[in-house]
């Protein structure tokens, strides 16, 4: 990768290899996406409260329904029994996937808290949302192209890997088709917007500003990859594709300067996989098969694993 300079607001244009052509125009009184208001030790929090969260609320759910099985919540097994009976029982594996909107729902709004300081500053300008000049509707083609040959690509490397392998996400999406239904529907509507706007939105502009581009575009992919190996693991094909999607996601937000190309990538690139998750169980009608699905490259689900 060509190394870059160390200048918040990308200014030096023959010092950085990244031009930025499409930057959004910052007034005084907008903010700069590539200068924050908050700093590194922030944006880490942020990231750690986020997964506190989507870990405990999962955990939340799954008990009143534990109790309404019969488990007695003074044994000493009662922790055990009722994780078991949430990766086991189809309703209790459907409530752990339902759980994940209300979840989504609140680290957006903790993220909104953080980035406009409870409502002083405008959330989507923090990040370089929009855009001046030129065609929008172009723009976005553009993107939702990106993200289709993105998924193409992802698929080709994650079978070439090894996408062979099952993960624990596949289970999932097996275990019944309302499930199916629900994680197709997180995978467009709610997810790419949590991850991108923790990953490339607040932890990337802090880490961008501090320890350059170069770096931050490592760190991002390191985090963005490690926190999803749990669940897609042993699949190194998938994981090795949530790693390519990870930083082409990063470097777009460096180019651009935005967060928006990424959102819209992300959601289409979420998109196609969501399809072929609808459409899946009517083609093993037409054709029987005894074997399991190949799973494909797929960002459906940030961090479900973490209650397994």
């Amino acid at each position: 990768m060509p190394t870059f300079n160390e200048t918040p607001a990308f200014a030096n244009a023959t010092a950085n290899s990244f031009s930025q052509p499409e930057h959004p125009v910052t007034l005084p009184d907008q903010p700069d996406p590539n200068n924050p208001v908050w700093g590194v030790a922030g944006a880490l929090l942020i990231w750690l409260l986020s997964i506190a969260l989507q870990a405990i609320i999962p955990v939340l759910v799954i008990i009143p329904f534990a109790l309404h099985r019969g488990l007695n919540p003074g044994a000493p097994d009662f922790p055990k029994l009722a994780l078991e009976l949430a990766v086991t029982d189809r309703t209790g594996i459907l409530l752990q996937v339902i759980s994940i909107l209300p979840t989504h729902l609140l680290v957006l709004a903790v993220l909104w808290a953080f980035v406009t300081r409870f409502g002083k500053r405008p959330l989507l300008a923090s990040f370089g949302w929009a855009r001046v000049g030129g065609s929008r509707w172009v723009e976005r083609a553009l993107y939702i192209a990106v993200g289709i040959v993105l998924f193409l690509v992802a698929t080709v490397l994650a079978k070439v890997l090894g996408a062979e392998k099952p993960t624990q996400l596949e289970q999932l999406i097996n275990s019944s088709i309302a499930a199916r239904y629900a994680i197709a529907v997180l995978a467009v509507f709610t997810a790419p917007f949590v991850e991108e706007f923790i990953y490339r939105g607040v932890l990337y502009s802090a880490l961008q500003r501090t320890i350059g581009v170069n770096a931050a575009v490592v760190f991002v992919l390191a985090l963005f990859t490690l926190i999803h190996v749990p669940q897609y693991w042993p699949n190194i094909g998938v994981i090795s594709a949530i790693g390519m999607l990870s930083i082409v996601l990063t470097i777009v937000r460096a180019y651009s300067g935005r967060l928006f190309p990424c959102v819209v990538i992300h959601m289409a690139f979420n998109a196609v996989q969501a399809a072929l998750l609808l459409v899946e169980p009517y083609l093993q009608r037409l054709v029987p098969t005894t074997e399991p699905a190949v799973p494909t490259a797929s960002m459906l689900l940030p961090l479900i694993h973490l209650i397994f």
